[in-house]
């Protein structure tokens, strides 16, 4: 079943709904580096962001436009036609769980593992209390229903994971798209390079250093049925590289995490839209990534937006 568009309109028009902004936002350069895969486990969608002025900018994860008709979620991993690079831990593999901070409101749990596609050593504070050789953080909301894991990092190699609160018959509702924030590096595969992470419950900031130097924020600014809001805010802009990117996964129509990709630039009066894989580039101020179709594959993911790039 594909989307009326009646349906899709309605899912764009809620990149409408942002905050107040102070001035134009920027214009940033959207690069498509994604390929073809058979495996529905590939990250093979890959698209960047560029401008060397943006300081600031908003990520929000929103509920696909069937999530009000999903009768049977499909949330399973897929490895047909997938050659395997990274395991996860099997039985045999020591595992440790942290809880790094715990209040009525919220849980900050970290894992140790020492299998990781890429190796290093990311200091992870707070308060007082820091903890070292973290490959994962799940960042949980503490619901009528239970706790609610709704955001997670790899400090390892960068990539962010959110979603929104599952509606009423769901338990949950699927990760998708990931998300990288700071200078995007390319070594087997894209990464950012942290150094260390401090997470401030009362804010529910998360402030990242980079070994480049410079410093970056992120804010969990809000949780709803219809979508997990992070606000960015870079120390410096990021030069000569992109800012942020996002990874995602394209197989078919109705095998992807996403699908298609919609954009306005600042002379559009309304919004462009592409399948993913046709896309080249573009220079956008409000950027889309979902689906036109559901997926047989993450079929509750939400669509991912980035927009509101401010110089400050």
């Amino acid at each position: 079943m594909r989307l009326t568009a009646s349906a899709l309109i309605a899912a764009l028009a809620l990149l409408a709904v942002a905050p107040a902004q102070a001035q134009q936002p920027l214009a940033v350069e959207v690069r498509n580096k994604s390929i073809p895969t058979l495996c529905a486990e590939d990250d093979n969608v890959y698209l960047t962001f560029q401008n060397p002025k943006v300081r600031h900018f908003r990520v929000e994860a929103r509920a696909p436009a069937v999530i009000g008709s999903i009768a049977q979620d499909s949330r399973a991993p897929d490895f047909t036609n997938c050659t395997i690079k990274d395991q996860p831990p099997g039985p045999e593999d020591k595992v440790e769980k942290i809880v790094l901070f715990e209040d009525d409101a919220m849980q900050l749990v970290g894992y140790r593992h020492s299998e990781f596609w890429r190796k290093g050593d990311v200091p992870v504070r707070v308060g007082d209390r820091e903890e070292k050789a973290i490959y994962l953080l799940q960042l949980f909301s503490k619901t009528a229903r239970g706790p609610y894991e709704h955001l997670v990092l790899y400090p390892l190699d960068g990539y962010w994971r959110l979603r929104p609160l599952p509606p009423a018959r769901l338990d949950e509702v699927a990760y998708g798209t990931s998300v990288l924030i700071g200078q995007i590096d390319e070594k087997e595969r894209p990464y950012v390079a942290i150094q260390s992470i401090r997470f401030t419950p009362k804010s529910k900031t998360f402030d990242l250093a980079f070994p480049q130097g410079g410093t970056a924020s992120v804010r969990v600014a809000s949780l709803t049925e219809q979508s997990t809001a992070i606000e960015v805010t870079l120390e410096n802009p990021v030069k000569r590289r992109p800012f942020a990117a996002v990874r995602s996964m394209y197989v078919t129509d109705v095998n992807a995490d996403s699908s298609q990709v919609a954009w306005r630039a600042p002379t559009d009066k309304g919004w462009r839209q592409k399948p993913v894989m046709e896309f080249r580039s573009g220079r956008a101020h409000d950027f889309w990534l979902g689906r036109a179709y559901p997926s047989k594959h993450n079929t509750s993911a939400p669509d991912t937006a980035l927009f509101d790039f401010q110089p400050e």
